[in-house]
């Protein structure tokens, strides 16, 4: 039995109208994925020093769990502040540079603290050399992933130029993996690193209108 024009054109009206409602609620589900995320961390980091600020001043109103969020997300926004300031002045940085000195005598904290500090240099660096975003095969042969090509290196064996390429997870870029493979592999593109995190961040929502997807043939 066929169906109704009129209930056909009213089912299709319904369907486009959730898809547009999709479209516009994606980007903002996304943000406040990823902010509510961040505000966690921030929250958990300055938890503690509230709970205790809590029992110097046992007020009804601090005890709420909302108000101890906010504080703790305060704090720890007030301390990266803090922090930021006195590292930028010179006897910040000295002070900075013995506790950095005192972590390198640790054999496991020193490894990781140092790979660490130099991602994130390299992700905010503001100079164009250190900002290369690249693609590369993976998972698949023929399937992109977007990476950040952290530094290079020879094969020992065949003395080939080999890339080490960090790949964020898209929405959540704190977990990643991380591959070595020849730079013939590798696919410079002319992303800034802003570009490259408004992809992952948003899930390839937000990004320019071209990319670098193939190499440059060589002359």
């Amino acid at each position: 039995m066929p169906m109704n024009p009129i209930a056909v054109r009213a089912f299709r009206n319904v369907q486009r109208n959730i898809l547009a409602g999709i479209i516009t609620a994606g980007p903002l589900f996304v943000t406040w994925l990823v902010f509510g995320i961040v505000l966690g961390w921030l929250a958990q980091a300055g938890l503690p020093i509230v709970q205790l600020l809590s029992l110097a001043f046992p007020k009804a109103w601090i005890m709420h769990p909302w108000v101890q969020s906010t504080l703790a997300i305060f704090v720890t926004l007030l301390a990266l502040y803090v922090l930021g300031r006195v590292t930028s002045k010179v006897l910040g940085r000295q002070l900075f540079g013995i506790f950095e000195s005192s972590l390198e005598r640790l054999p496991f904290v020193a490894k990781v603290y140092t790979s660490v500090r130099q991602l994130l240099d390299t992700m905010m660096s503001k100079h164009e050399t250190s900002q290369r975003v690249v693609l590369i095969d993976f998972p698949l042969a023929g399937q992109k992933s977007i990476g950040f090509l952290t530094r290079t290196m020879k094969d020992q064996t065949t003395g080939e130029e080999l890339a080490t390429v960090l790949l964020p997870n898209a929405i959540n870029p704190t977990s990643a993996f991380l591959q070595i493979l020849p730079m013939s592999h590798v696919t410079e593109t002319d992303l800034t690193m802003e570009q490259a995190m408004s992809l992952l961040m948003t899930g390839g929502t937000v990004g320019p209108d071209t990319i670098q997807y193939t190499n440059k043939i060589q002359p």
